[in-house]
């Protein structure tokens, strides 16, 4: 019966550090939600996520309508011609060429560091597009000045003005994609006459700041995108996965090709879709951005807070082992260790995860890591030699942690073979229990127990 209580005691202890393991998670997702903060301020004084569409040709057209006169008896005294119905042609390119290469560097506020990019980029684009005809030459339309329209995710990036030729000949850029409240450049060009065909190759040159993600959507016929960095450390993203890919030390390289028939960009844009910097953070979360785009974000393969919060969930594990091997030395060395004692020694175990955290934000997560762990390994071993009457046990159970804070510290940089880890570093340890019990006779414990007690 006595076994039994305190079985309960143990279950009832474990469940009681949840408290303060569930407030440490707490102050880990605020912490997070600090440096989202951080980020967005960031963004908004110097740049936020980019994204490029285009270009497009768009083209104004006016109708013209014939409308009779009338005197003030009815009669028709004539005909006029008006203007009637107006709309726009819009035009995709044929072939669109973006290279560029991103250069990473740091923003910082407070304690937090943003990734931020310079991305160095030239859009090559051709476009070769047929003006219809008018449907009756007596009543022909009349075409206003075309455009071609640039759009850019946050314009505040521009670090330099965009240089655009057109055929060889520069042109200067206007704000605003000219047809669409949204941000982008514009350039108009001559007026095209019915029928006729307007042929263009256009050259962009960018120099453009962005914060953490770009995105660029693919709305020619045939896309080919490159883009290269020394950051070593990308997440590819977005409707499409480039075709190749180099990635090392040094940086890495990615080229895409993709086709007009993979894609349905054109009828989005079409519809009224873009990217902004929102919309590309999407795409770079996985979420629906309402647009097709090619999505790269520079990411850091250590963020201190999801390793932290990865890190409070196996909490809850320490602490059960390190009390089930309290329980264990209870009844086999016949010890009588407090509630009080179980609670401090919880306790301890929670502090590492707030320790962790707090000393990351200071210092790279390894050496956080390390410290945290040294730390509260020596209090408890100093605490358990006291609390165990013996200094090998104290020592015996403070290489037991060592061996799961390094186990943890596995798991969490193994980030794509943390399950399969995970499920095994379980499984060692229940088989080691199982082994090391298995010719325990617990009755005869419990029996030997209630004596001791008695």
């Amino acid at each position: 019966m006595k076994l039994a209580l305190k079985v309960l005691m143990v279950v009832a202890m474990t469940l009681a550090i949840l408290i303060p393991l569930t407030m440490i998670r707490g102050v880990i997702q605020d912490r997070q939600a600090y440096r989202t903060q951080a980020v967005q301020t960031i963004s908004r004084s110097e740049a936020g996520a980019q994204g490029i569409v285009g270009p497009v040709l768009v083209v104004p057209w006016t109708e013209t309508i014939e409308v009779e006169e009338k005197n003030a008896l009815g009669q028709v005294t004539g005909k006029v011609k008006r203007d009637g119905n107006s709309g726009q042609w819009v035009f995709f390119p044929r072939t669109s060429g973006f290279e560029g290469r991103m250069a990473p560097y740091t923003r910082r506020l407070g304690l937090h560091e943003v990734r931020m990019y310079a991305l160095t980029a030239q859009l090559e684009a051709k476009f070769d597009a047929a003006i219809p005809q008018d449907a009756d030459p007596e009543l022909p339309r009349r075409i206003g000045q075309p455009w071609l329209a640039y759009g850019i995710a946050d314009v505040r990036g521009l670090r330099a003005a965009p240089r655009l030729r057109i055929g060889g000949v520069e042109h200067g850029l206007q704000q605003g994609q000219g047809h669409r409240d949204a941000p982008g450049v514009h350039v108009r060009i001559d007026v095209p006459a019915a029928g006729g065909r307007v042929q263009l190759e256009t050259k962009l040159d960018l120099d453009l700041a962005g914060a953490e993600a770009f995105a660029f959507a693919p709305l020619a016929e045939r896309n080919r995108v490159v883009i290269e960095s020394s950051w070593p450390h990308p997440q590819f993203n977005g409707a499409f996965l480039p075709r190749d890919r180099s990635i090392g030390t040094s940086g890495f390289s990615a080229e895409w090709e993709v086709s007009s028939l993979a894609t349905n960009a054109q009828g989005q844009y079409r519809a009224g879709a873009g990217l902004s910097s929102e919309s590309v953070g999407d795409i770079r979360h996985g979420a629906d951005a309402g647009m097709d785009a090619i999505g790269i974000s520079l990411v850091d393969p250590v963020n201190t807070y999801s390793q932290a919060d990865r890190a409070s969930k196996y909490g809850l594990l320490f602490v059960l082992l390190t009390f089930v091997g309290f329980f264990m030395f209870e009844l086999v060395k016949q010890l009588r260790i407090h509630p009080i004692q179980y609670g401090l020694v919880g306790l301890a175990l929670a502090v590492f995860f707030l320790l962790l955290v707090a000393l990351s934000e200071h210092i790279a997560f390894g050496w956080a890591y390390l410290a945290a762990s040294i730390a509260c390994i020596g209090l408890l071993g100093f605490y358990l030699s006291h609390v165990l009457r013996d200094r090998m046990r104290g020592a015996g159970f403070a290489v037991m942690l060592a061996t799961l804070y390094a186990a943890l510290y596995g798991l969490l940089v193994s980030e794509d073979n943390a399950l399969v880890l995970g499920a095994g570093l379980l499984f060692v340890i229940l088989a080691a229990i199982m082994v090391a019990t298995r010719k325990v006779d617990w009755y005869q414990l419990a029996t030997r127990a209630g004596e001791h007690r008695a």
